[in-house]
């Protein structure tokens, strides 16, 4: 078998292989600032900048639109609105029993409630749950988004 393997001609060395054209970069950029603004839209899901934990969470937003696919880019702030409104009751209640303010905040837990950039990390949490958890771990403490997790609940997805 040696012998007849010896006998095969070469194969192509790397150089001689032909060249593919290179993936198109995405033309679509997202631009942190824009999706902050979008997440500040909704009152009603964040607390008053007065009342937030970090007054700049641009680690956490970086992160989060670091799991934010190429192929997902184009249309994002307006799906990122779509889901806040889609989950207003469940945001509406996240803010009220574990954001600033509550019993739970009061013991140092749940940081993340009530940041902007919440918003964007649970669109992540819902559409791509292990590239977010891949990203954040490369980068930030896991303690925060596993509150954020806990609090979050369990995906509920109703197929009809």
């Amino acid at each position: 078998m040696l012998l007849a393997h010896l006998q095969q001609p070469h194969s192509p060395a790397p150089a001689e292989a032909p060249a593919e054209d290179p993936a198109p970069a995405s033309a679509v950029e997202l631009d942190a600032k824009d999706v902050l603004a979008a997440s500040e839209r909704f009152p009603w899901a964040v607390a008053a900048p007065g009342e937030r934990h970090w007054p700049d969470g641009s680690d956490f937003l970086d992160v989060a639109l670091s799991a934010v696919r190429p192929e997902e880019r184009e249309g994002y702030i307006e799906r990122l609105e779509a889901f806040v409104e889609q989950h207003r009751p469940r945001l509406e209640e996240m803010l009220r029993t574990h954001g600033p303010g509550s019993k739970p905040a009061s013991h140092g837990r749940y940081a993340l409630i009530g940041q902007p950039e919440t918003l964007v990390i649970l669109k992540r949490m819902e559409n791509a749950p292990f590239l977010l958890r891949s990203q954040w771990e490369k980068e930030l403490e896991t303690v925060f988004l596993d509150d954020l997790e806990f609090v979050w609940g369990p995906r509920l997805r109703l197929r009809r």
